[in-house]
């Protein structure tokens, strides 16, 4: 059981050894502690450098787009696992395919939310509902605008039940390091 457990986490056989034994030998319990171990030690790293990574290129639909993408972590170690090299190829095809704005909201240029919550504003008056609930309204829809252009809270275009956020806190807990998406270039042939 120990075995499966490694093939399953990539955690050390000690910590397998354990989680089993708090776990009495229940292997799905067993996986979600030895991820919450995971988390809460990636999170403790979180003020380290992460000056290792890859750049990863990749070139969608033919040649007609392609996305450069730049994923850090704290060891080269890591940056060589496949668990990482998987992440970073994946981050470049959700890129390719939703074409975000940023990584995060704070990437997100205020001018274009702006934008947005003026037309949301224009939109829920139109509709007559009170002042209360049109700040609700307009509140949810930049949400969703968030949702699907941020990629962080992107859903995952391999599995949509969960968000690019997830699945980079999945890597973190995997390799127990710390990983940043620092940056990346999306290219669309004839686009400005």
């Amino acid at each position: 059981m120990v075995r499966d457990l490694r093939e399953k986490t990539n955690a050390g056989m000690m910590d397998c050894k354990k989680a089993l034994q708090e776990t009495n030998g229940d292997m799905e319990k067993a996986v979600d502690l030895l991820r919450k171990k995971g988390l809460a030690t990636a999170m403790k790293r979180a003020g380290k450098a992460a000056g290792e990574g890859l750049i990863h290129a990749y070139i969608h639909a033919g040649g007609r787009i392609g996305v450069l993408v730049e994923v850090n972590c704290e060891t080269d170690f890591a940056a060589r696992s496949e668990a990482f090299q998987e992440f970073v190829k994946d981050v470049a095809m959700q890129i390719a395919a939703t074409s975000p704005l940023g990584i995060e909201r704070e990437d997100v240029p205020q001018e274009i939310v702006e934008r947005e919550r003026a037309i949301y504003v224009e939109q829920a008056r139109e509709s007559g509902k009170p002042e209360n609930i049109i700040e609700k309204m307009v509140e949810g829809r930049l949400r969703k605008f968030y949702e699907e252009n941020v990629l962080l809270e992107q859903s995952f275009v391999k599995d949509p039940d969960k968000t690019i956020q997830d699945y980079l806190n999945e890597l973190v807990a995997k390799t127990g390091e710390r990983v940043v998406i620092r940056r990346f270039t999306r290219y669309a042939l004839g686009a400005e």
